[in-house]
């Protein structure tokens, strides 16, 4: 299996691990406590992260099944490397400052339930499945479209590096939010 890959799997597992021993004691009310009107809660950082991941399955089914044949665009496309480092640098954990999302990507604006933390363990179980039936010889440097925005195109390799990225950035959110002043005990 291709290291990228490798470590993409291992980087998902570790991510639902943390997510599972730092909220899955946590009630309902806790779960969907914001500590604005306009912040996300812990339930809505983990349902954003499984909205926005499931538009990539599709993708990766394709990409495994060896159904992929790049379009015009995916071909031509001057920007792509642009657009991987841009998600890879908005995307990093280290990077607190804010970054607005796509209207396919908010999370649920509704109470979430106490289910919310094992349906984004399953989620990423999902994901690592998907990735696990990547060919061994798969070039990571194809250039995939984003399935947020259609002119987005960005090497599945970006992918691989900024979609675990992007789970510890909301994991880190969600973990300031039960930190903040008035998080309900």
């Amino acid at each position: 299996m291709n290291e990228r890959i490798k470590t993409t799997i291992a980087d998902l597992r570790q991510n639902s691990a943390e997510v599972t021993a730092a909220f899955s004691a946590l009630n309902v009310a806790q779960l969907n406590w914001k500590p604005a009107e306009k912040s996300w809660s812990v339930g809505q950082c983990l349902d954003h992260l499984i909205v926005t991941h499931s538009l990539y399955l599709p993708e990766f089914e394709k990409i495994a099944a060896g159904e992929v044949k790049p379009t015009f665009w995916q071909k031509v496309s001057p920007m792509s490397g642009y657009f991987g480092r841009f998600l890879i640098k908005s995307l990093d954990p280290a990077n607190a400052k804010p970054m607005r999302t796509t209207s396919k990507a908010f999370p649920s604006s509704s109470a979430l339930g106490a289910d919310i933390v094992d349906r984004f363990a399953v989620h990423q179980q999902e994901i690592v499945a998907a990735l696990g039936k990547f060919p061994d010889d798969l070039d990571t440097a194809m250039i995939i479209t984003s399935p947020l925005m259609g002119l987005v195109t960005y090497s599945l390799d970006d992918t691989l590096k900024f979609v675990p990225m992007h789970c510890q950035r909301h994991f880190n959110q969600a973990k300031r939010v039960t930190e903040t002043p008035g998080f309900p005990t």
